[in-house]
């Protein structure tokens, strides 16, 4: 049975992929919930942009929820929930861009299985450096439904008992209710979906490079490392390639040579990093 679908996408200062973002899952949901908490790059701009398309006007629900904190983050989050009233709904964040086939893939499972299934993971490419760089999947630590690497719960059914949002920002998460994380719930009920995303975490996102640290722990995501370049044919999401507004920064952007000198000190400390220390839950 078909399923009614909510994407949630909660930003600050994502001025170089909102567009991408959110015109990449807007013709595959019911509606988007579009929230700011406070863009001074030019996000807003952007979002207005969204707006006038056809498929804005119809689908987005763009509300200037104010500043938001790390200890508020989980406010926000409950709000959106509570704003939310289909059968699932969908994390995609402004710095999160979809290929068709992944966004169609995901909708499609939801459809099929989403009466006996709670939560879907899916995997993440990540971007490193700029757009045409992505991290070594073998650095990616997250362990999800029974598979290990880049990784994100993407997809949340509605009706989980008590469901709310929990914890402040860089642990935050959506919980039960006796307070467990759902990832954590009977791991028949969450399952793993391979309909990857690109996801722009580790890069720049908002239109100006200052106003990055405007956004709580920001600046901690940035990676100064040494991607692994996509091939020359590599197939980029679609909307890269679609008609944009003007004010909607070009994605083909190269880092400069200080990121390189830089990067090419800091790489092998990572590798050993992840090696010695297995990563901690949070940030």
């Amino acid at each position: 049975m078909k399923k009614t679908i909510t994407a949630h996408c909660l930003v600050k200062n994502e001025a170089r992929y909102v567009w991408f973002s959110v015109m990449s899952v807007i013709n595959h949901v019911g509606q988007v919930l579009l929230w700011d908490t406070g863009s001074t790059d030019g996000t807003q701009e952007i979002i207005d942009e969204i707006l006038k398309t056809p498929e804005g006007r119809k689908k987005v629900y763009f509300r200037e929820y104010g500043n938001v904190t790390p200890d508020t983050f989980e406010q926000v989050r409950q709000a959106m929930l509570d704003a939310t009233k289909t059968d699932w709904f969908l994390m995609v964040d402004g710095d999160e861009v979809w290929w068709q086939d992944s966004i169609r893939h995901l909708v499609s499972v939801v459809n099929e299985k989403g009466d006996n299934v709670e939560s879907i993971v899916v995997p993440t490419v990540n971007l490193v450096g700029d757009i045409y760089h992505y991290q070594d999947p073998s650095s990616g630590q997250y362990h999800l439904a029974g598979h290990r690497g880049h990784l994100n719960l993407r997809g949340i059914n509605r009706k989980i008992s008590g469901l709310h949002s929990f914890g402040p920002h860089g642990q935050w998460g959506w919980t039960d209710a006796e307070n467990k994380m759902i990832q954590y719930r009977d791991p028949q009920k969450i399952i793993y979906v391979d309909a990857p995303y690109l996801h722009a975490t580790n890069v720049p996102r908002a239109g100006e490079m200052k106003k990055e640290t405007d956004v709580p722990k920001r600046v901690m995501k940035r990676k100064y490392e040494l991607g692994v370049s996509f091939p020359a044919d590599f197939y980029y999401p679609e909307v890269f390639f679609k008609d944009r507004p003007l004010i909607v920064p070009s994605p083909w952007v190269k880092v400069d040579t200080y990121f390189k000198v830089r990067a090419a000190i800091e790489t092998p400390l990572r590798k050993i990093k992840r090696k010695i220390f297995p990563r901690r839950v949070g940030y």
